[in-house]
């Protein structure tokens, strides 16, 4: 299964449209978690309390814990998030947080070093920004820290398309070379082709 996770919010996001490339381009089920609309809880005292009583008990089908079992069980993971504010929205962050549970995605050794326990191998992060100066480290960089130190996932690719607002650019043809380059970088095992969006 495919995990996506969609931080895009406008209804014709060019990041969700790349990101729907790829997907296609990957194949197999798909599920999709839209932050725009999640039941984001309030991660409170009590909300953290409840949370390592669950792990505790192993009661790891509880509601609460579902993003973290989730993130955890996929066979990969996509990340639409476009370049905000020298990162991403922060419901990507608000989720991020709700991932990161000791006990379900990654563990603590004895040495206090974090051990991974996500089954993905590679997570795919999808971004678009309408400037060029896109420092990498504030936005992917940090799901890549977290994806790579955290939960052990060691294939952690960058797909992005920058400049897209620019004076003088052409933001079409922009997107047209990164979903280009996506096709050249995952191509299809069944035979089929894709047609330029």
């Amino acid at each position: 299964m495919i995990l996506f996770i969609n931080a895009c919010v406008r209804g014709d996001s060019r990041t969700k449209r790349l990101a729907d490339r790829l997907l296609d381009r990957l194949g197999g089920p798909v599920k999709e978690i839209r932050l725009d609309s999640f039941p984001f809880p309030d991660v409170d005292e009590s909300y953290l309390t409840k949370r390592e009583e669950l792990v505790r008990d192993g009661k790891l089908d509880h509601p609460l814990l579902e993003p973290a079992v989730l993130f955890s069980k996929a066979d990969e993971i996509v990340i639409a998030a476009p370049f905000w504010d020298l990162s991403f929205p922060a419901s990507l962050k608000r989720f991020l947080e709700l991932v990161n549970v000791v006990g379900v995605t990654f563990r603590y050794t004895p040495e206090g070093i974090p051990e991974g326990l996500c089954r993905a191998n590679r997570l795919l992060y999808v971004m678009t920004a309408g400037g060029d100066a896109v420092p990498e480290e504030f936005g992917f960089g940090y799901v890549r820290a977290l994806a790579k130190s955290f939960y052990g996932i060691p294939d952690v690719r960058l797909i992005k398309a920058a400049g897209l607002d620019l004076v003088g650019a052409d933001p079409e043809g922009l997107l047209r070379d990164a979903a280009e380059e996506i096709d050249r970088e995952f191509p299809r095992h069944d035979g089929r082709t894709c047609g330029a969006s």
